[in-house]
């Protein structure tokens, strides 16, 4: 599903307790839902398959990338999960007021560390659905150490779901993924964690799933 609706970019940002983080936006002129994401403990916003999903916006959706305070300040190392997860939160309430209202359904998630933060909240954001990018199911050759806690707790919760695991990702297997979260969709993708390329297959598994939604 296209639309030729004109695509407005733009970028806010938000004070938070651990400084400004900063968010940047695609809205459409029609829009249909939004797709709010966040970044992983290794990159940024500018991930190739965060930018891929900005193409959604020609589908209709809002999608906004947030940049967490800790990239923001130029700082290398994330910090705790707690920490990330109450400026996440911050942010939306920024995003929820006003001309910057994100309209509903509302899907949340992220790539890796931002997937984690998004499957940890997405009940206290009443999060329509989550789409987890390289989900980090446990640190690479320590699979006794899983997170699938983390993703389970949106299927308790009766969201959907949904995971884009490249096939070479060392923090977790497509297979591995499915079989920790049974019942969870799994779509494979070219790569490892970092995906492959320009992570058009993301974009494409991604479209199809909310196409679906």
């Amino acid at each position: 599903m296209t639309t030729t609706s004109p695509v407005r970019t733009s970028t806010r940002e938000v004070p938070t307790d651990a400084g400004p983080a900063r968010v940047h936006v695609h809205r459409p002129a029609h829009v249909r839902g939004s797709v709010v994401l966040g970044h992983g403990a290794g990159g940024g916003v500018e991930a190739p398959d965060l930018v891929a999903l900005t193409q959604l916006a020609d589908d209709g959706w809002l999608v906004a990338r947030v940049e967490q305070p800790w990239r923001v300040a130029g700082k290398r190392v994330a910090p705790a999960p707690p920490k990330l997860d109450t400026a996440w939160l911050t942010v939306f309430e920024a995003l929820r007021k006003g001309r910057w209202a994100v309209p509903g359904p509302l899907v949340v998630g992220g790539r890796s560390a931002g997937a984690r933060v998004a499957c940890r909240t997405a009940a206290q954001l009443g999060a329509d659905a989550v789409l987890a990018l390289s989900f980090p199911l446990h640190p690479p050759g320590k699979p006794e150490k899983s997170r699938a806690h983390e993703a389970q707790l949106v299927v308790d919760a009766g969201t959907p779901l949904a995971v884009i695991q490249g096939l070479k990702d060392p923090f977790g297997s497509p297979d591995d993924v499915s079989e920790a979260l049974p019942g969870v969709p799994v779509f494979p993708a070219q790569g490892a964690h970092g995906f492959a390329g320009d992570a058009g297959d993301v974009l494409d598994e991604a479209r199809a799933w909310l196409d679906r939604f």
